[in-house]
């Protein structure tokens, strides 16, 4: 399943959404006005124009249209907040990053490998703790701004490859922008639902006393706003639900290609046809995240399922599932409970039960296992991370001191003007802590830097907007103290201030864009001119990374080898913002044409490894898997 693809996919389901809902929203107007005019409406005579009725039905097409748009923004704004604010309107507890119950702390480790091997921040992580059915749902208007909500049915009754196959679907649908998409459906929604509301009170205040002059008009409107309004929510549910269903069989195709394994999401889907809870919520609100959920919220209806059904998703993973397997593995399950549970397996790290294959040997070596999954180099560079430097990025403050002991100069010449910056910036409390954190952070592995970056990044968030400001401005003081920027320190500070920003405000986060690749042509030249210089110590080998990619991106053209400027940061800024408007085919080439550069020789660098995570972040799209 690819990445981009489903971009696309999705880009053409929400211009579908769109004139759906748009002809929705015409067709209550009509039915609105045709009810006010019948019991307000002026007859003139013969031969008069109907000025009146016109300007009877426009007002009264105004007022629908304004109650609609005005609801649906008013339940937008009330989301805002992003992910948080719908994991807590479904009554969702924070998971904290310090958590002592075996169980939390798996559920965290899952989350931060796929995090950590899909290039993204951290989501926010919420328990649903009285939800004993199986489910998880994904909400934010960006992956900055995410959070990842699951019930406790599914800690208490999924394995570890179970959990990290609903982890996968969850984060395909932060990676391929549904989750923006899911937060208007909710908008769109509400502001129809709104009519049927209003009409009651239409009815109570004012329809409903029969003895005040035009009391039965008046009723007559509410009554109407009652049936369009719950009518109208009626079609917005089965769209919802269409749109929904299409984007679920993709996600689940998505979290096979992202674990390389689809037992786990399978085994997921057969847990919640055997068990009774299913993965049914008890929440009040359930409905209106139903479209956002891993399962259905409720019992299957086929015309509002918003979810293929059950049996279909396992057999699109294991095609020769039969139904009569269910009762077998359901059989095996009582079994199971019945014996004394056995010990579970440890690991060295905080992965309970991990086992690394060893071609991930050379990961935290200096290296990249290009022939290894992206979710095993994850796991492989999250064993490995200090368990001092672990317990640092959990807390905000300590979080701040080891982003800019990352940023330090092993240099001791230019230490202490380092020292004497971050004290400028932040006082002689936080720079005595950066010095405390410098040595856990020199003795990091190379390729675990930007990892340490989206495991911080769920306390950095937490920072007042005017600290978070302070630390990126710092960061870019830090590394120019030298008067020159390497990949390494760049890498850092962009990657930050990209995630930071968009996480302060997260609904101006970009969208897709339209641009052809043609369109950013030079863009697309000087971003891999800068990754092909970055992977070769020759200019030769550099040019040659340098021909495959231009062969991927641009074939049959003749372009001619430039190097990259010794001052190339701002120009390579310029070109990322410019590559960030192409639509999702166009930026699938632009990172087939950088693999190619990459796997030139045939092994993958520190520095072409930040840079890829740093290109992906700044085009909103996952690391290559």
């Amino acid at each position: 399943m690819d990445f981009f693809a489903q971009q696309a996919r999705v880009r053409g389901s929400s211009r579908r959404l769109v004139i759906l809902f748009v002809l929705a929203v015409i067709a209550i107007v009509v039915a609105i006005d045709a009810v006010v005019w019948f019991a307000l409406g002026q007859h003139p005579a013969p031969g008069e124009p109907p000025a009146s009725n016109l300007n009877l039905l426009l007002g009264s097409s105004v007022i629908v249209l304004a109650g609609i748009g005005l609801s649906s923004l008013f339940r937008i704004m009330s989301l805002s907040g992003g992910g948080k604010s719908v994991a807590e309107s479904m009554g969702a507890t924070v998971v904290p990053p310090d958590t002592s119950d075996p169980a939390l702390r798996r559920l965290r480790n899952v989350i931060e490998e796929v995090a950590i091997a899909a290039g993204v921040p951290v989501p926010d992580i919420y328990l649903m703790a009285d939800e004993p059915g199986i489910n998880a749902f994904a909400a934010g208007y960006s992956a900055s701004d995410a959070a990842v909500c699951v019930t406790q049915g599914c800690l208490d009754n999924l394995t570890r490859d179970e959990l990290q196959g609903v982890i996968a679907h969850e984060f395909s649908h932060v990676l391929n922008g549904d989750m923006r998409l899911n937060i208007r459906l909710m908008g769109l929604l509400f502001g129809i639902l709104v009519l049927a509301v209003v009409g009651r009170r239409v009815i109570w205040f004012g329809g409903g006393r029969s003895n005040r002059r035009g009391g039965g008009q008046v009723w007559m409107i509410g009554l109407a706003l009652i049936v369009v309004g719950y009518i109208g929510y009626f079609f917005g549910r089965l769209i919802q639900a269409a749109v929904a269903r299409s984007r679920e069989s993709l996600a689940d195709a998505s979290a096979v290609q992202f674990t390389r394994q689809a037992d786990g999401i399978a085994g997921a889907l057969k847990k919640i046809a055997i068990l009774s809870e299913g993965s049914q919520l008890q929440a009040a609100n359930k409905q209106e995240v139903a479209h956002m959920l891993f399962g259905e919220a409720g019992s299957f209806n086929a015309l509002f399922a918003t979810h293929p059904p059950l049996l279909e998703r396992i057999r699109a993973l294991e095609p020769g599932f039969k139904e009569a397997d269910l009762a077998r593995m359901a059989a095996g399950m009582q079994r199971e409970a019945a014996s004394p549970p056995a010990s579970a397996p440890t690991a060295a790290s905080g992965v309970p039960g991990l086992s690394l294959p060893p071609v991930l040997t050379g990961v935290l070596a200096g290296g990249v296992a290009a022939a290894a999954p992206a979710f095993q180099r994850a796991a492989a560079v999250q064993q490995a991370m200090p368990a001092s430097l672990n317990d640092a990025v959990q807390q905000p403050e300590s979080a701040l001191a080891v982003m800019l002991a990352l940023a330090l100069s092993p240099a001791a010449e230019l230490q202490p003007a380092q020292r004497r910056i971050v004290a400028d910036a932040f006082g002689d409390d936080v720079q005595r802590a950066v010095q405390a954190q410098a040595s856990a952070v020199a003795a990091l592995a190379p390729i675990a830097r930007l990892p340490l970056v989206s495991l911080a990044f769920p306390a950095l968030r937490q920072l007042p907007d005017g600290r978070q400001q302070t630390l990126v401005r710092t960061l870019d003081d830090l590394v120019k103290v030298d008067g020159r920027v390497d990949i390494n320190e760049y890498c850092l500070a962009r990657l930050l201030r990209i995630q930071l920003s968009e996480a302060r405000a997260p609904r101006s986060a970009p969208v897709d864009g339209v641009k052809k690749l043609p369109a950013a042509r030079d863009s697309v030249i000087l971003v891999c001119t800068v990754v092909a210089a970055a992977g070769c110590s020759d200019e030769a080998g550099a040019r040659r990374a340098w021909l495959f990619a231009m062969q991927q991106a641009f074939p049959g053209e003749a372009i001619e080898w430039v190097p990259p400027p010794a001052a190339w940061q701002a120009s390579f800024e310029r070109a990322l913002d410019d590559l960030d408007g192409l639509s999702p085919m166009a930026k699938e080439l632009v990172i087939q044409a950088l693999l190619r550069a990459v796997h030139a020789d045939g092994q993958i660098s520190v520095e072409e490894a930040e840079l890829l995570r740093v290109i992906c972040a700044s085009l909103h799209c996952p690391l290559p898997l």
